[in-house]
């Protein structure tokens, strides 16, 4: 295992800068998971790990040859974690390649329209991984997939639930030729209640809290569905309103 005690060693300035730029991850092919959990999941599912950085080697898992393994103390770990708390390991995975499929042969997907907060975005993975969702589509500037807000807010899903960054045309195209109609959060004309749509096979379609869905995406919609709550409230969190309608979805399976 190898020892790094200055800040300045160019492994740091690497992770910093993974942690920091979304054009950075992507030029280097590259993302950073921050705690032991999201290691493990890395090693469970598949990940394509690349190196391990930790304070204290003892507590890792057995991990796969040719992983890079490195040796922190305290102070440079504090420097280089995306976290003011640091758990004590950092491990670089590549990027996971998901080209567009010709068609989606699964039954539930989920389009995220514009929802800009990692939080929000990493939380809607891990809910629709819990669902049995059969992938996550990011279009209209969502939150990148590989900050590590968003990694760490999927709890590892990130390595399990597809997940495709697209443009609306290319979802929305995608979806037809598939035959899979488009549920959108959203109120319109012909706005069903969630617990009265048939969701065995189809796609949900969130947007942001303070938009809603974009004119594009709610033009594509097969129809809208709406959530019961008290008068005086007017939206849900976008990974909220996620929840409820994944469960609903689920349930009648």
């Amino acid at each position: 295992m190898e020892s790094i005690t200055s800040r300045a060693n160019g492994l740091c300035t690497h992770l910093r800068k993974l942690a920091a730029s979304s054009s950075y991850r992507r030029r280097c092919g590259e993302f950073l998971c921050d705690n032991p959990k999201l290691l493990e999941e890395a090693l469970l599912w598949g990940g394509d790990l690349h190196t391990v950085v930790c304070t204290h080697p003892e507590t890792l898992p057995a991990l796969p040859e040719g992983v890079r393994r490195v040796q922190v103390p305290a102070d440079v770990m504090k420097s280089i974690s995306p976290t003011e708390m640091p758990q004590g390991v950092l491990a670089v995975c590549g990027l996971l390649s998901q080209p567009l499929p010709e068609k989606l042969e699964g039954r539930r997907y989920v389009v995220l329209d514009g929802v800009q907060d990692p939080g929000n975005v990493g939380t809607i993975l891990r809910t629709a991984d819990a669902f049995h969702t059969d992938g996550l589509f990011l279009v209209n500037g969502c939150a990148d997939l590989y900050n590590p807000k968003t990694v760490r807010a999927t709890m590892g899903a990130v390595f399990r639930c597809p997940v495709w960054s697209c443009k609306p045309e290319e979802v929305l195209e995608l979806l037809e030729r598939s035959g899979l109609p488009l549920y959108g959060a959203a109120l319109r004309d012909d706005t069903a209640d969630v617990r009265d749509v048939d969701y065995r096979r189809c796609a949900v379609a969130i947007g942001s809290e303070g938009r809603g869905l974009s004119a594009q995406m709610l033009q594509g919609c097969t129809r809208t569905v709406r959530i019961p709550m008290s008068a005086h409230c007017e939206s849900l969190n976008a990974a909220a309103a996620a929840a409820v309608l994944l469960w609903e979805a689920a349930r009648g399976d």
